[in-house]
């Protein structure tokens, strides 16, 4: 089951591709999150959900946010997926244990081993202001993720 809008956002601790220990709550009172679920790097839709976060960081930063890539990749896939895609915001290991953060979301699916493909929105308090599950197959739409962020205060 999804986390629901109003929750507070699990607390984690994840490293990055840089070997960079993340927390969720190092953006608390500072920045809001966009918590940017995915199943695996590389992967045709992953590849192009990324390149539209890469073009559009800078309106996300506009906003105040932080976006934050997670999958159950290891720190190298993430390494070599950001280096051939430009990307600079972390992306987040999920790897051991498998899921584990993912899990907390309601976004894991133990039958396929993967991260499902979804994005959460987290304010400055450190609560759930949006959140969106998407299929696989489907890329979010930018601009639907834009207009929630910027509604968020």
């Amino acid at each position: 089951m999804p986390i629901a809008v109003g929750q507070p956002a699990p607390e984690f601790t994840l490293k990055d591709q840089n070997q960079k220990e993340i927390k969720l709550s190092d953006f608390a009172g500072k920045r809001n999150v966009v918590l940017m679920f995915y199943p695996l790097d590389f992967s045709p839709v992953c590849t192009n959900e990324h390149a539209c976060f890469v073009n559009d960081l800078k309106q996300y930063e506009k906003l105040d946010a932080q976006v934050l890539g997670l999958s159950v990749d290891s720190v190298w896939a993430h390494k070599a997926f950001a280096e051939k895609m430009g990307i600079s915001y972390p992306l987040l290991a999920d790897f051991h244990p498998k899921g584990a953060v993912a899990d907390k979301f309601g976004v894991y699916l133990p039958e396929k081993g993967i991260t499902g493909r979804a994005i959460a929105i987290i304010d400055k308090a450190g609560k759930i202001a949006w959140f969106k599950n998407y299929d696989i197959p489907v890329l979010p739409d930018m601009k639907e993720v834009g207009q929630a962020l910027a509604a968020v205060k």
